[in-house]
């Protein structure tokens, strides 16, 4: 059993907390928030206990590993924490709002060398994963073109927003890490390009709620993604990836397979109301591959590195937006 403790306790903590109580293989004891009563709520709805010590969360005698799923801002002291501790380290994105401090950050673990796995849930869909299996397979030969979508169902409240880091690092990160995990190439250059249509006062602090963008891979093939934080028929997530010998694709998922006939008619489901309706079960997934990694000793993937990298392509994007020119990536260490 892996001793396993969370830090964090808002939406996504309880999502990782009831993960981690099912999970045959996780002792899960602790949970710590800065807000002493949500971290209670976990703990009683899973049999924990809330701790209000965050030094008790890193007690290498009592935790094997800490899941990180606190607010964006700290969790690169966390990392530093479990580093300094000994333990292994789940993460959530990103390392840090700023690449240099995550880049330091990353290198501070690096040299404790404990396992950290930063958490891009979306690696481990089984549609997405099955898609990678093809192309490592060779099966549609070389990588020319992977096309990806990324479309939400409505904005997030307008506060969050003003403190996300933008569309870029916020939303399409996720796909700049699919992008590279997919083609097994990095990005060297980035243009994109976007607007503010479904909430035209974001524009006031430099976001975009759609966006189109555009990779050059080190191999010279190409990745375009489309962004949106709107739509009007749920939510929206696919890839293709074109080859030298064919073409595979992950398509989008509805919210159910039955279709029922009418005269002149068929009605059949539509797609997921949110993203997490869609993408729950790779949480889970993630988990699992973050404890058979400690179970058998093999480093977990993604690594802290992937997560630096997609960060230098959401910032390039980010540049490119305001530019309105493409712009290289800058890989810190590079």
């Amino acid at each position: 059993m892996q001793r396993i403790a969370l830090v964090g306790a808002g939406f996504i903590g309880t999502v990782h907390a009831a993960n981690l109580a099912a999970h045959p293989g996780v002792q899960f004891d602790l949970v710590y928030d800065v807000d002493e009563h949500r971290a209670g709520d976990v703990a009683r709805r899973h049999g924990a206990v809330a701790v209000t010590d965050v030094e008790q969360i890193y007690d290498p005698d009592r935790v094997d590993a800490v899941l990180v799923a606190s607010s964006t801002d700290t969790h690169a002291e966390h990392l530093r924490r479990a580093a300094d501790a000994g333990v292994a380290v789940l993460c959530e994105k990103p390392i840090d709002r700023e690449l240099d401090r995550a880049a330091d950050t990353v290198a501070y673990v690096r040299a404790r060398q404990v396992p950290a796995m930063m958490a891009f849930n979306r690696r481990f869909d089984r549609d997405y994963a099955e898609l990678k299996a093809t192309v490592d397979s060779g099966a549609v030969g070389e990588v020319a073109l992977i096309q990806l979508t990324s479309r939400g169902p409505e904005l997030p409240p307008l506060d969050y927003l003003r403190v996300s880091g933008g569309q870029m690092r916020d939303q399409a990160v996720h796909f700049f890490d699919l992008a590279r995990w997919i083609s097994g190439a990095d990005v060297v250059a980035v243009f994109a390009t976007g607007s503010a249509l479904a909430e035209p006062r974001i524009a006031e602090f430099g976001d975009t709620d759609i966006a189109a963008v555009t990779l050059r891979l080190a191999t010279g093939a190409l990745v375009q993604i489309d962004t949106s934080r709107r739509t009007g028929y749920g939510y929206d997530e696919r890839i293709e990836v074109l080859g030298s010998n064919g073409m595979v694709e992950a398509h989008r998922h509805r919210a159910g397979a039955v279709i029922r006939y009418t005269i002149g008619r068929a009605i059949e489901k539509g797609m997921h109301p949110g993203w997490f309706e869609r993408i729950k079960p790779t949480y889970a997934a993630t988990l699992d591959h973050f404890v058979d990694a400690l179970d058998t000793g093999e480093p977990p993937s993604p690594s802290l590195d992937d997560g630096l990298r997609a960060q230098a392509i959401a910032e390039a994007a980010a540049r490119s937006l305001t530019s309105g020119r493409s712009e290289p990536v800058q890989y810190p260490g590079a």
